[in-house]
């Protein structure tokens, strides 16, 4: 992100002299494509600041973005481009807050509203290139923070453990299984059996798209680690398919229980607890 020193220069004294004209038409045109998103106000704070320390920078006669000088620059573009990330800001949204400052300074210098020749503008335009390349690169890494975030948070929801009963957890599990997901499946059972005491733990995967191979080795794990906390573990949701799929693959869960419905695995349970079932029936 250099665009190369220049030898003798006068966009310092440029910006200085064009600040409020340049200043004013900048907020203008950046607030036009965010459609009162954010207000005047808000607009005005942030680009008058980030102005402010940008010119300060290219007094220093550098033109390295990642040098000394520009280190506010950079911290006040990457709080400005998490911010817009964050909000929902498109990647247009955030970049017209730094493109808009050119369009601004061609306009002013073509209506002779402050002066500078054609080397001056250049200098400054190929500078806000690469200050706009360095807001999209921090816009897109914020954003894949928040699809991480958001991910992890999705996790947490679609894998519920359930107190059923007294003793008695299930997880029922919904969609597709992978090693990311039967880790948050581990931890999220484990720190419950421990938190609850419960001796007894039913999986069910009624809502699991398919087992193959590579999931049920995920379930077996997950089993031996509640075994290892002292819990008998049984998977229930072993519909008719999924049973000829599991036979087929000569996939073996050994002596884990198994049974066809989550009414099934918990009547198992509750058995094994010393509770007497009644069918109800007169």
């Amino acid at each position: 992100m250099t665009t190369g020193p220049e030898p003798t220069d006068n966009l310092a004294a440029l910006l200085r002299a064009g600040t409020g004209a340049l200043t004013r038409r900048w907020i203008e045109l950046a607030a036009a494509p965010l459609r009162g998103r954010l207000t005047v106000a808000e607009l005005e704070r942030e680009l008058t600041e980030l102005f402010r320390a940008l010119v300060a920078a290219v007094e220093s006669g550098s033109r390295d973005l990642q040098s000394e000088p520009y280190a506010e620059v950079r911290a006040l573009l990457s709080d400005m481009s998490r911010h817009r990330a964050r909000s929902g800001f498109t990647p247009t949204e955030t970049a017209v807050g730094v493109f808009t400052l050119k369009q601004a300074l061609f306009e002013l210098v073509d209506r002779a509203e402050i002066e500078g020749d054609l080397r001056e503008v250049l200098a400054f335009s190929l500078l806000l290139d690469a200050l706009g390349l360095l807001t999209f690169e921090t816009y897109a890494k914020a954003r894949e923070e928040v699809i991480d975030e958001q991910a992890e948070q999705l996790l947490e929801l679609t894998t519920p453990v359930v107190k059923v009963w007294e003793g008695v957890l299930a997880v029922p599990l919904v969609g597709t299984l992978d090693s990311a997901r039967t880790q948050v499946v581990m931890e999220k059972l484990l720190e419950s059996l421990v938190g609850s005491g419960a001796e007894h733990a039913i999986i069910d995967i009624t809502g699991v798209l398919a087992v193959d191979t590579q999931v049920a080795q995920h379930l077996l794990k997950t089993v031996m680690a509640a075994r290892l906390m002292g819990a008998e573990c049984t998977i229930s949701g072993i519909r008719p398919h999924i049973a000829q799929t599991i036979v087929g693959l000569g996939i073996e869960f050994g002596d884990i229980t198994t049974k066809a419905t989550l009414a099934d695995a918990l009547r198992h349970a509750l058995t094994r607890s010393g509770v007497t079932i009644s069918s109800g029936r007169g």
